[in-house]
């Protein structure tokens, strides 16, 4: 099992929470437009990656509550998008239903720094064109991304994705197999997971929690936070997260 260094900064209070998973999931956001040549924008109350009619557009909540003015561009960004519309909302403050998109909750989960266990499976850092292209393909499958159908290499993971400071894509391997990715984000000392995906012909075999061990060994120093799907609550219960409060998600489609 990996220690944890004697220079572990402090616990996080789990009522910021909310905000460090707010601010995690906007650098997330920004590397991989930043990455795809996209472009973002910046205001106090949320940052929007604007993407193609594929890619889509998404919103970050920053702050519980956007004032009149933020609320304006956001909505006159959202209308102009090319490509499907999301957004997040860590604090579950700010109704976007004016905009007609669907919405739902998922937990925001919090774990504090402890030792990991060693993965039953290989997990690397993809690396290669080959290797992301196998973690791209593992995330549209698990997650059914049809946007993204037909398939193009580099689309999702771009190389330069990897390039982007604190951004990791992990791959888990079985039997020689890509068999399940997920992406993590370490920004101002704290981390946090996205793209936590295995395809169904690999589910129930450990491929989840797998590539999750392998991809919180380098952060078992750190606070880490996630939003989880109601079916992956109970897997990131068992690697120490515990749900701090609901993140309501908006998608146009």
């Amino acid at each position: 099992m990996d220690g944890i260094p004697p220079d572990t900064p402090p616990a996080a209070a789990p009522d910021r929470a909310l905000t460090l998973q707010a601010r995690n999931s906007a650098a997330f956001w920004a590397a991989t437009a930043k990455s795809r040549g996209h472009e973002v924008i910046r205001r106090r109350g949320f940052l929007a990656a604007l993407g193609d009619e594929r890619a889509g557009t998404r919103f970050l909540l920053q702050e519980p509550g956007l004032d009149a003015g933020e609320l304006e561009e956001l909505t006159e960004l959202a209308r102009r998008a090319s490509g499907p519309v999301d957004a997040e909302d860590p604090f579950s403050a700010t109704d976007l239903g004016h905009l007609g998109m669907r919405n739902w909750q998922m937990p925001v989960m919090l774990r504090e720094p402890a030792p990991v266990a060693a993965p039953a499976m290989d997990v690397v850092r993809a690396r290669t064109g080959q290797e992301l292209q196998d973690a791209e393909r593992m995330v549209i499958a698990g997650f059914e991304l049809d946007r993204f159908e037909p398939y193009r290499p580099a689309e999702l993971f771009p190389e330069a994705l990897t390039e982007q400071p604190g951004v990791e894509v992990f791959l888990a391997v079985l039997d020689g197999r890509a068999a399940g990715a997920c992406v993590t984000v370490v920004d101002d000392g704290i981390g946090s997971f996205y793209w936590v995906g295995t395809p169904a012909e690999f589910r129930s075999r450990g491929v989840g929690r797998a590539v999750m061990l392998g991809a919180l060994a380098p952060m078992a120093h750190l606070t880490t936070t996630l939003t989880a799907s109601r079916l992956g609550r109970p897997l990131y219960e068992s690697l120490g997260f515990t749900a701090v409060g609901d993140s309501t998600w908006w998608a146009s489609k």
